[in-house]
């Protein structure tokens, strides 16, 4: 199905931030905020405030779409209703991309709200892939699909999950959201070379970037999306960048919202460190 267009450096939208970017084009100032990325579930219900301001901030900014409920990992049967609504939204906001997670959030009908690790072996990949190609045809799109960050692995995996995220996108046409910091974090828990990772997949099978901060437990760190983006996860993105080029970039924050300004240094960072690894890399030819 091939690449989207490539949005620059952008925010994920959170709701503590709307009015300030709606006041900011009242007043002429330019934000430096290339795209916004949206939580997908936060508006999916008919009117109100989210979707006024929704409105207001798409006349301004390009949009992707990024869900939390697919569950394209589950058993359970595809919410075809779910996936309307998405499609609609998706129309609504001329989204350039639908993301979602490589993950399964429950089963039997029960909801876990949690974004939980697949067993990466040769049968769970045909299941998932089955899954996509459904997804695809409901939303006409390619599906972007994202790496988690995960605290147990399988006894039955046979696969590496960047390996099986690069047979998914040879599968089906998708493509991926590759989260930098789950990376990071994935490779600490488990012991393994985030390094590897990156090099396992191609740079035409990566169509997104995120970046976010972490909690720090010792042993173990855990996705939390409330803290300042850490000096490690920085320099995985050079790394990133260096192997991929310039792809779409977001930086995300859930808790502990800091004002926008804050924000704004941590995508002005993610733009320079792009950039100048561009530039070291022209300079090595």
């Amino acid at each position: 199905m091939g690449h989207m267009k490539n949005l620059g450096f952008g925010l994920g939208l959170r709701p503590e931030h709307y009015t300030e970017i709606l006041a900011a084009k009242t007043a002429g100032i330019s934000l430096n905020i290339d795209w916004f990325e949206i939580l997908t579930e936060n508006y999916l219900v008919p009117g109100g405030n989210p979707l006024y301001y929704l409105d207001a901030i798409c006349a301004d900014y390009p949009i992707a779409l990024h869900g939390v409920s697919l569950s394209i990992g589950s058993s359970d049967p595809l919410n075809k209703e779910y996936l309307t609504a998405v499609k609609a939204l998706a129309q609504r906001t001329q989204a350039h991309w639908i993301s979602d997670h490589l993950c399964w959030t429950g089963c039997a009908g029960h909801n876990m709200h949690d974004l939980l690790p697949l067993p990466y072996t040769p049968s769970v990949l045909e299941h998932v892939a089955s899954r996509i190609v459904q997804v695809q045809d409901i939303l006409q799109q390619p599906l972007v699909l994202e790496n988690v960050s995960s605290y147990i692995s399988y006894k039955e995996s046979t696969l590496s999950e960047a390996d099986f995220l690069v047979a998914l996108v040879k599968k089906t046409g998708c493509l991926l959201l590759v989260d930098v910091n789950n990376i990071y974090v994935s490779a600490h828990n488990h012991g393994l070379n985030p390094h590897d990772y990156i090099a396992a997949i191609p740079k035409n099978a990566v169509q997104q970037l995120h970046l976010a901060g972490h909690s720090d437990k010792g042993k173990y760190l855990i996705d939390t999306h409330d803290h300042d983006i850490n000096d490690a996860v920085w320099q995985l993105y050079a790394h990133a960048v260096q192997h991929w080029g310039l792809v779409s970039t977001v930086i995300e924050r859930d808790a502990n919202i800091p004002p926008l300004s804050e924000l704004l240094l941590e995508l002005t960072k993610a733009r320079n460190i792009a950039n100048s690894q561009l530039i070291k890399d022209a300079e090595k030819v």
